[in-house]
């Protein structure tokens, strides 16, 4: 492992795609949403955005780790997780507000609902305490108070994955085996309500870990054993596709993705065997140099993510219901492309007033994570 090699551009570039997809597949009138993975698969992008939060998680702790020593990479971590609760409030904040206004307005009710205005009016005090405990996610920032529990172990895992790899990856897949009761342990009404569960989640998290600090080598990937993988691997993401199209056509229960069921978990390490594939093949390079604007989406993820949310309420809320047929497509294709747009000038307005960032540099054979 080479602390002191450049980011790599295929990380940035599936970062900034996952991040453009979760905005989209939150647009619920959207047409494009039908288009991504979660139509094609038992897992979504939510799979691939933890695992890359860990594999970026893994980098920036040994670049802080090899400059200025344990103790500044620990306190990187611990500032790191102030930084999501932050984010967490204010996509908090953002969402209770524009459900405020949807309300006011009387404009697209069901969004006023999910953003969870109305429970917040009827005990504001109350909410805003749960809300500021984690007790309660408003909407689309369901996902950010796990990162708060990740960035807090991030200075314990990287180094134990580094050590001792097996023996990272067997506490979290006891952990993620034992996420239900150990959610109902740490209180049911706090733990078991959250969107995404923790214990289970913290699966995706250590895997992206793993693959930053102990790749799979070429060698292995070009033998006989690597061919056959990735054989099977294919084999597996087209069956799961053909039982999401043709079998599992209807909503699958909310709990599935909330515990990361097994199920979920083979059809992303099929799915992530094959971009890896990719990746040491060149291809994901090639179309990471063809589209810089997806790359810093990627370097920008937070920033993003927070404007994101916002961006997917606006276009849905804009989006005209009075019109059927094809007209109505049109106008939610037309949304979005509007929405896609608008996370890419927010990344780029945010990029270019932060500043440039470590420069980039596609994978070699002995990096690809």
């Amino acid at each position: 492992m080479d602390p002191h090699r450049p980011r790599s551009i295929e990380v940035d570039f599936f970062r900034g795609v996952v991040l453009i997809v979760i905005v989209l597949d939150h647009i619920p009138g959207g047409v494009l949403q039908h288009l991504m993975l979660h139509a094609y698969a038992l897992c979504d992008s939510a799979e691939v955005f933890v695992c890359l939060g860990g594999y970026a998680s893994a980098a920036a702790y040994g670049a802080v780790l090899s400059k200025k020593g344990e103790k500044a990479a620990h306190n990187r971590f611990y500032k790191r997780c102030w930084e999501i609760y932050r984010a967490y409030l204010l996509t908090a904040v953002l969402t209770l507000l524009s459900g405020a206004i949807l309300q006011l307005l009387q404009l697209n009710r069901p969004m006023a609902d999910l953003t969870g205005w109305p429970l917040f009016v009827e005990a504001p005090l109350r909410e805003a305490f749960d809300i500021a405990i984690l007790r309660r996610q408003p909407y689309l920032s369901s996902v950010l108070p796990m990162y708060v529990i990740f960035a807090i172990t991030v200075p314990f895992i990287v180094p134990l994955a580094r050590k001792a790899p097996l023996t990272a990856a067997t506490a979290s897949l006891v952990t993620w085996a034992l996420a239900v009761p150990l959610a109902r342990l740490f209180a049911i009404d706090d733990v078991s309500d959250w969107a995404f569960n923790p214990f289970a989640w913290q699966l995706m998290f250590v895997i992206g870990i793993l693959c930053r600090e102990r790749p799979v080598s070429d060698r292995f990937l070009e033998s006989k054993p690597g061919r056959w993988f990735t054989k099977i691997a294919i084999t597996a993401v087209l069956a799961f596709a053909v039982v999401k199209l043709f079998i599992l056509t209807q909503p699958l229960p909310g709990h599935l993705k909330q515990n990361l069921s097994i199920e979920r978990v083979i059809n992303f390490l099929a799915i992530a065997w094959l971009a890896v594939v990719l990746v040491r093949a060149g291809t994901i390079a090639k179309l990471a140099h063809k589209a810089p604007a997806v790359i810093k989406v990627g370097q920008t993820g937070l920033v993003c993510f927070v404007g994101g949310t916002l961006i997917s309420l606006i276009v849905d809320t804009a989006t005209p219901r009075s019109i059927h047929g094809l007209t109505h497509g049109l106008a939610a294709l037309a949304g979005d492309l509007v929405a896609i747009i608008a996370v890419l000038l927010l990344a780029r307005f945010w990029k270019d007033w932060k500043g440039p960032t470590q420069p980039r540099a596609a994978v070699s054979g002995a990096d690809c994570r």
